[in-house]
Order: C-alpha cells, then sequence, then structure tokens
C-alpha cells in the first residue's frame, strides 16, 4: 500500500500528503467525539486572548502557581493518540495546491474508479488517517468522510489520489 497521496490537476503546485505523519499535527480532528458532540467552528485566537486574560486575572490576584497535574495531562494525551480515531480536513490542502482560476472539481482517485465533487465541497470533507491509534493500513491510507457524518458507515476507501479538474 503506498501510503503518500499525490494532489495533482489544476492545480498551481503539485502537493504531495503523508498521512503518517499528521499525528503530530495540532489541526488534527478527534473523530471519537467530532460526530457525537456538537461541533462547533472556533476562533483559536480568540480563545488564546480570553484563555490568557483570565490567567493573567488570576495570576495577579492569587500570585504565580503551576499546574499539578501538567504531567497527567502529557500523559493523557499521549494515550489518547495511541488509541484515538483521527482525521484531517482536506479544504487546507487544496488551498496549499492553489487550483487553477477554471477549476470546478475535484476527484478522489481510488482502486475501484473516481469518486467526484464540486471544489467548493472540499470543505466539507475529511481525511481520516487512524482507526482506534492504528493507520489504515487495510483500504487506506486514509477514507474520506463527509463533515456531516452521513457517510461514517461507508467512507470512500483506498484512495490513491486527489486530482483537482
Amino acid at each position: 500500500m503506498e501510503t503518500i497521496i499525490p494532489v495533482t490537476g489544476n492545480v498551481k503546485f503539485a502537493i504531495t500528503l503523508d498521512p503518517t505523519v499528521w499525528i503530530f499535527d495540532d489541526r488534527r480532528l478527534d473523530l471519537d467525539t467530532f460526530f457525537t458532540a456538537q461541533h462547533v467552528e472556533r476562533d483559536e485566537m480568540e480563545e488564546y486572548k480570553e484563555a490568557m486574560g483570565k490567567h493573567w486575572s488570576r495570576e495577579i490576584m492569587e500570585g504565580a502557581t503551576f499546574p499539578p497535574t501538567l504531567k497527567t495531562e502529557k500523559k493523557y494525551e499521549k494515550q489518547k493518540m495511541l488509541t484515538g480515531t483521527f482525521g484531517m480536513l482536506l479544504e487546507p490542502f487544496i488551498k496549499i495546491a492553489e487550483p487553477g482560476e477554471d477549476a470546478k472539481t475535484f476527484s478522489f482517485v481510488t482502486g475501484a474508479g473516481e469518486h467526484r465533487f464540486p471544489l467548493e465541497d472540499a470543505r466539507n470533507m475529511i481525511l481520516q488517517y487512524s482507526l482506534e491509534g492504528k493507520p489504515l493500513k487495510e483500504s487506506g491510507p486514509v477514507y474520506v468522510l463527509f463533515r456531516d457524518g452521513s457517510n461514517r458507515e461507508n467512507p470512500i476507501k483506498d484512495v490513491t489520489a486527489i486530482r483537482v479538474d
């Protein structure tokens, strides 16, 4: 099984995706909770500013304290990475490849044929790259899921390339 997925076609930059390294990417989505919890788009910079403001206020009032659970939190995050199911949004990769101005569609090339979608649907696609902490070796390296979860039971599998038309 090839683990590299080329993004080619009507793009300014032909790029390759390597799902084996996405486990270290902070943009990864925890698919165990993504489809079950009410997923809300969030502004990470706004959340950061709010958290820092609260932290600053607490330090002024109480003095600096270090959380006693820092080691526990790191251990939990490592355990979650080893047992979780994760994915990445497709849209940032399509943007990096810079589709041509006349590009209208993109296709997932699989062993069973092609699955074509309008280019604007890239924002509604998730590339699942792990299941219960393991890479998707069988029918992988990624499964394509719709953001609404409608194809969770029957994802697009065996993706060998993504082509922008």
